[in-house]
């Protein structure tokens, strides 16, 4: 029971916010439980970090990688809860509701990064799944936007439709093999490589975390889901699930052998320079805040890649690494939205005019948030792409690290246009934003990280390498 303790807690506190959504007008309680939760969900992770067992049957397996993302996966749901206030977006009759998803969702995650087999894979990331996409139809229409729905539909529907391919993959996986065991997937899939059919199941089976992470050419979703969705949900979706996704995409890695898996280093190589060319091509044009962090995302994913593709120890952790320095940047952008909007509307680049005099914390967020996107020192983001693109070059992989610096390059232009029009446009007639106790707790606790993390990775780098030594 202690083993399963995180994921009973969360099972839990999702009844109890069920029971809290039968009455009216319960959204603020609901916030403020399910900042709760994840605030005892991260000192139930880390007191179980080195934890050590297997359950159900050997299908679900608890050790220090697992412990180790559900930690991030915690602080990832308690900084999103803060960073989004009181979810002005969201329609006031549902918000307990909302809530309710948000923290089924994040027990999805939590389940899939301990999973070890294929079934029990794909109940966990469906959980996970359908919570998201019950999310981001439920944005309140008062804020004059209608982009919920056609976003809730193309979301689910780019969904299912990646699901079905995934499905397809392992059918074909447990045809090969006759398990659906990942400890019996690794030895029997190390002679197949040279059989078509068992390349076309491992890349069907990673399309459904290509699609969670955005990753070219499974992103049509993301422009339109960010840019339709609540802000607070976007933050959610932007951040938390990749975290998951990675954990994942790197178990699925350890299948392939260096020797035999010059494919799959190839067609991570293709996605990898696709993603970040169509992501920050496309991030140039766009004046909507969140449609903006959608495209750049996508480039971002592409990033996340040049570590997994070199299929070993270090490459997967600076992977973790860049993943989990891309969520800190990630919410501190987002945490900047959510307060310049007033009624939880989208906000355009305009909207940002001249906020180092409307509201100088915010404005010192955007840029400490901006600077670690485009990779400018001494922040994460800078890094983590340098790390990368060192491993890469490393590898001998020498067009896709020039790729990546051309990428970063046209990051730079889109990144620190939005910190121009915040620091050197004058505000007109746009109002002052008010900043309360917790934004300032949040803001300094994601601007501390940021920086941190980039002047000395070293201690994350050494916890991610410990944990990607418990699969290799």
């Amino acid at each position: 029971m202690q083993l399963f303790l995180p994921e009973l807690f969360l099972l839990g506190g999702s009844l109890v916010l069920f029971f809290v959504s039968l009455g009216e007008d319960k959204g603020k309680l609901a916030k403020n439980m399910t900042v709760l939760i994840g605030a005892v969900l991260c000192v139930l992770c880390a007191m179980g970090i080195n934890q050590d067992g297997t359950l159900f049957y050997d299908a679900y397996k608890i050790d220090f990688f697992s412990q180790f993302f559900k930690l991030v996966i915690a602080a990832g749901l308690t900084l999103v809860t803060l960073a989004t206030g009181d979810m002005k977006g969201i329609n006031g009759k549902i918000k307990a509701e909302y809530y309710l998803f948000m923290v089924i969702s994040t027990l999805g995650l939590v389940m899939m990064v301990s999973s070890v087999e294929l079934l029990s894979l794909f109940i966990a990331l469906e959980l996970s799944s359908f919570s998201l996409y019950l999310m981001v139809p439920m944005r309140d229409e008062e804020t004059g936007e209608r982009q919920q729905m056609e976003a809730g539909i193309k979301y689910i529907m780019f969904g299912i439709i990646s699901t079905g391919a995934m499905l397809f993959g392992m059918s074909y996986l447990f045809g090969l093999t006759g398990s659906t065991y990942f400890s019996d997937l690794v030895p029997a899939m190390q002679g197949m490589f040279h059989n078509p059919i068992a390349l076309l199941a491992i890349m069907l089976f990673m399309v459904g975390f290509f699609y969670k992470l955005a990753i070219f050419p499974f992103h049509f979703w993301v422009p339109d889901v960010y840019q339709g969705a609540a802000n607070g949900t976007t933050a959610f979706i932007a951040s938390v699930p990749k975290i998951g996704a990675v954990a994942i995409l790197l178990r699925i890695a350890t299948l392939a052998n260096p020797q035999h898996a010059d494919w799959l280093i190839t067609m991570l190589m293709v996605v990898a320079a696709c993603s970040m060319l169509y992501g920050n091509l496309s991030a140039l044009v766009q004046t909507d805040i969140k449609r903006m962090l959608g495209f750049s995302g996508i480039a971002h994913a592409g990033f996340v890649l040049l570590g997994v593709l070199t299929l070993d120890e270090l490459g997967f952790a600076r992977s973790t690494y860049y993943i989990l320095g891309y969520v800190l940047m990630n919410l501190a952008c987002f945490l900047v939205i959510c307060k310049v909007s007033v009624n939880g509307e989208n906000v355009n680049r305009d909207d940002l005019r001249g906020l180092y005099k409307r509201s100088p914390f915010l404005a010192l967020v955007l840029l400490v948030g901006m600077f670690a996107m485009a990779g400018i020192p001494p922040f994460v983001g800078f890094m983590g792409k340098f790390m990368l693109l060192a491993g890469a070059l490393q590898a001998d992989h020498l067009p896709l690290v020039i790729i990546g610096v051309v990428n970063t390059a046209i990051a730079i232009f889109y990144y620190l246009s939005v910190v121009r029009v915040a620091f050197a446009e004058a505000p007109g007639d746009r109002p002052d934003v008010d900043t309360d106790a917790t934004t300032w707790c949040v803001g300094l606790v994601l601007m501390a990280c940021i920086v941190y993390l980039g002047i000395a990775p070293n201690q994350l780098l050494d916890y991610a390498s410990q944990a990607m030594r418990m699969i290799m």
